[in-house]
C-alpha cells in the first residue's frame, strides 16, 4: 500500500482555521476586558455606547485646542480660569444701542477728578488815616481801594483834597479799564512826556483807550492839574456815551451850566445822563472849571464802573439824578 503525502491545500486550509480561531478567542476576551472596566468605572461619566458608537447629531471634535487647552494648568493657590457664558442673541438694532452704554464702573473710572475752582476773595479796604468814617467819599474810597484801582501814599494817608495831575489821572484810568475796552496799540510821542517816565505806559493806554488826548503841539502836560470838566468828558469818550437828544435840558439840572465849556457841553450832558457826575456838597453846583480833587476822581471813577456793571451802585445823595 502505497502511503499518498497529504494535499497541500487541506494543509494551509486547518492552518487558516487554527489562526483565526486564535484571533476569535483574543477578541472576546479584549471586548470582555472593556466590558469589565466599564463598568468599573460608572462613577467617571463615560458611556461606552456613546464611545463605541457616536450619535448622529453628535459634531466632531474640533483638532484646533481651545483657549482653556493652551493654557498652563492653574496652580494649588490660583483660582481656575472662569468660563463666559455665551451672550444671548440680539438683534443688530439692539447691539447698536448696547454698544453706546458704558457700564457705571468704567464710567466712574474714567472720569477725572473734579476740583471746585476757588473764587478770588476782594482784600478789605486800605484804612487811611485821613478818611474818616463818616467822608462823604468814604465808601467809593473803599471800594477801590480794595480792587487796588487808587492808592495811598507811605504814610497811609490818601489825600481826598489834594488836586490830580493828568499823569495821575492816566494811572487811575489804567487799573480801573485794565480790562474790557477797546485797544488800538497806537504809541504816541509827546514833547513832553520823557522816555523814562513814571506814566509812560499809563498815558499810552490811556490815549488808545480814547480817554485822553494830547495837545496840538505834541504835548500831554503830565503834571498839569486835571479839571473837573476834563475828568468828565475823558469818562464820556472812553466809554462812548451818547449824547441825549436835548444836552441843553440836561445841564439845566446846574446852577452853573453856563461856566461848562463849549466843547464840553455834549460829554457832560451824557455824563450827568448816566450818573458819571457827583458833587459836593451840593449836587445843583457843577464847578466845571474847578480842579478835581482825589475824592472827586474816585467818586466819579466808580459811577463809570457802575454804568459797566463792574461794582454795585452806592446810594449817595451827591450823585445827580436827572429829573424824569
Amino acid at each position: 500500500m502505497t502511503n499518498t503525502p497529504p494535499d497541500p491545500k487541506s494543509s494551509q486550509t486547518n492552518a487558516l482555521g487554527f489562526e483565526e480561531f486564535i484571533g476569535i478567542l483574543v477578541a472576546f476576551a479584549t471586548i470582555g476586558v472593556i466590558l469589565f472596566w466599564s463598568f468599573s468605572r460608572k462613577e467617571s461619566g463615560w458611556n461606552l455606547g456613546g464611545l463605541l458608537l457616536p450619535s448622529p447629531t453628535q459634531s466632531p471634535v474640533p483638532t484646533t485646542p481651545t483657549v482653556e487647552s493652551r493654557q498652563a494648568p492653574p496652580s494649588s493657590e490660583e483660582k481656575p480660569p472662569v468660563v463666559e457664558k455665551p451672550l444671548p442673541r440680539v438683534s443688530p438694532g439692539e447691539l447698536r444701542r448696547e454698544q453706546t452704554l458704558l457700564p457705571p464702573d468704567s464710567t466712574r473710572e474714567t472720569l477725572p477728578l473734579v476740583i471746585p475752582e476757588k473764587k478770588p476773595t476782594i482784600p478789605p479796604p486800605i484804612a487811611f488815616t485821613d478818611v474818616p468814617s463818616d467822608f462823604w467819599a468814604r465808601r467809593f474810597i473803599d471800594v477801590l481801594s480794595s480792587r487796588n484801582i487808587i492808592k495811598g501814599y507811605q504814610d497811609y494817608s490818601f489825600r481826598p483834597n489834594q488836586p490830580v495831575s493828568r499823569a495821575e489821572f492816566a494811572a487811575i484810568l489804567q487799573q480801573a479799564f485794565r480790562n474790557g475796552l477797546g485797544y488800538t496799540n497806537e504809541k504816541m510821542s509827546f514833547q513832553d512826556v520823557p522816555t523814562q517816565f513814571w506814566a509812560n505806559s499809563a498815558i499810552d493806554q490811556a490815549i488808545n483807550t480814547g480817554f485822553l488826548k494830547g495837545y496840538p503841539n505834541k504835548t500831554f502836560n503830565p503834571n498839569q492839574k486835571i479839571s473837573r470838566t476834563q475828568v468828565l468828558v475823558a469818562l464820556a469818550s472812553g466809554l462812548n456815551l451818547k449824547v441825549p437828544a436835548s444836552p441843553n435840558q440836561v445841564l439845566s439840572v446846574y446852577k452853573d451850566a453856563r461856566e461848562i465849556p463849549t466843547y464840553a457841553t455834549n460829554k457832560i450832558a451824557a455824563a450827568t445822563e448816566s450818573g458819571l457826575v457827583v458833587n459836593y456838597p451840593d449836587t445843583t453846583v457843577l464847578a466845571a472849571n474847578k480842579q478835581a480833587t482825589r475824592a472827586e476822581v474816585a467818586a466819579m471813577i466808580y459811577q463809570a464802573l457802575v454804568r459797566m456793571r463792574r461794582v454795585d451802585a452806592i446810594q449817595s445823595e451827591y450823585i445827580v439824578k436827572v429829573p424824569d
